[in-house]
């Protein structure tokens, strides 16, 4: 494990913008320790003890969907961003900073506020650089929502290997139990089984038979093998696994992250001699194959969706209908606060329609709602 050996320099307590400095200080209060900042990403557990166990990661309800490219005005002031977006990700545990494969610097948040108010932290705070930043964007996914209508094949570029391959849709509530973490790679596999075949009816020796989850090896495509006495198929695991993961991070269809896919190995063929069927042949047979069951299998894309809360008096409720409307809304309850002439109004709304929702929503309502995502 991520396991670091270091000794606290200072210890402060934080008084509004200043910090004093303490000796000790007794449990139940809040205080900064120095000298661990480069060791902890977001979270951590510090002890004295050798043998303590990791307090929980925090489980957060929203996930960074709107991500939004930054880059520097001066080209010299690069080195401060990468810093600066070091610091913004240690300081919002709801923000992810990455590179793009393009080269991009890029913020993920969980909405056009939060992203806007971490760029201005970025500008101002952590980085201290003048920045130019891109149009959000928003993540989608991709998933099968059918099995596979045939069997698909595909044949090492050597012509000595085969891969049979289907793809079928998990479970929707077995995609938001990976996600949450209430099933996990990490599980014993017979205990894993048997909440499978419980709960989500699958066979048990094939719930026995998961290779991996993916991509990234936790996310919500699971490869399974049901295969019967196939020869060398052990050695070819591993590569399997690796093509498995590059699939289902880049799918065929947007190159983006596929969800609740379930790809089932139904036979392979292999050539004898080992040095035939090598990470060379199998991975990019393996990817191909799961591309091609994907497409076979009715393909679509997921999109994230808010869930809006409106308050507002009911005078004026056919302005928020039209807003909702015209940005793909869908309301779903309404209802009035006894003794009062206000309402809620509760809808679906898609991410990539929320960009500037609420000011048209303010000006269709002559600013009497208040919209709350």
């Amino acid at each position: 494990t991520d396991l670091s050996i270091k000794s606290i320099q200072r210890t402060v307590l934080m008084m509004g913008r200043n910090v004093e400095a303490i000796d000790d200080c007794p449990a139940g209060n809040t205080i900064g320790l120095v000298g661990v900042d480069q060791f902890l990403v977001k979270s951590g557990t510090i002890t004295t003890s050798d043998v303590a166990h990791n307090m929980k990661v925090m489980k957060f309800s929203v996930s960074p969907v709107v991500q939004v490219a930054v880059e520097v005005k001066n080209a010299n002031d690069l080195p401060k961003l990468v810093e600066g977006l070091k610091r913004l990700a240690k300081s919002d545990p709801c923000v992810l900073t990455f590179t793009s494969d393009s080269g991009e610097h890029i913020v993920a948040g969980a909405g056009e506020l939060h992203l806007e108010i971490c760029l201005k932290d970025l500008e101002e705070d952590h980085a201290q650089v003048p920045l130019k930043t891109g149009d959000p964007v928003v993540q989608y996914r991709e998933t099968v929502t059918a099995e596979s209508t045939i069997d698909c094949l595909s044949k090492s570029p050597n012509k000595h290997n085969r891969i049979y391959m289907r793809a079928m849709p998990l479970a929707d509530e077995l995609a938001d139990d990976i996600e949450a973490g209430r099933v996990n790679p990490k599980d014993d596999f017979k205990a894993r089984a048997r909440i499978l075949a419980d709960k989500y009816e699958w066979d048990v020796t094939e719930a026995r038979k998961i290779w991996c989850f993916g991509p990234d090896g936790t996310g919500p495509n699971l490869m399974v093998d049901v295969t019967k006495a196939v020869q060398y198929l052990n050695e070819i695991k591993d590569s399997c696994v690796a093509a498995f993961q590059w699939a289902t991070k880049e799918g065929p269809v947007a190159e983006e992250n596929m969800r609740g896919c379930r790809f089932n190995i139904l036979d392979v063929t292999l050539h004898a001699d080992a040095i035939h069927r090598g990470g060379g042949q199998i991975i990019p047979t393996c990817r191909r194959v799961v591309y091609a069951s994907v497409l076979t299998a009715t393909p679509g894309i997921q999109e994230p969706v808010y869930l809006v809360e409106i308050q507002c008096p009911d005078s004026v409720i056919g302005g928020i209908y039209g807003v909702l409307n015209r940005r793909r809304g869908m309301v779903f309850a309404e209802e009035q606060k006894p003794g009062t002439p206000m309402m809620t109004v509760k809808a679906y709304l898609p991410v990539n329609e929320s960009f500037g929702f609420t000011a048209d929503l303010r000006a269709a309502t002559g600013g009497q709602a208040f919209p709350q995502a």
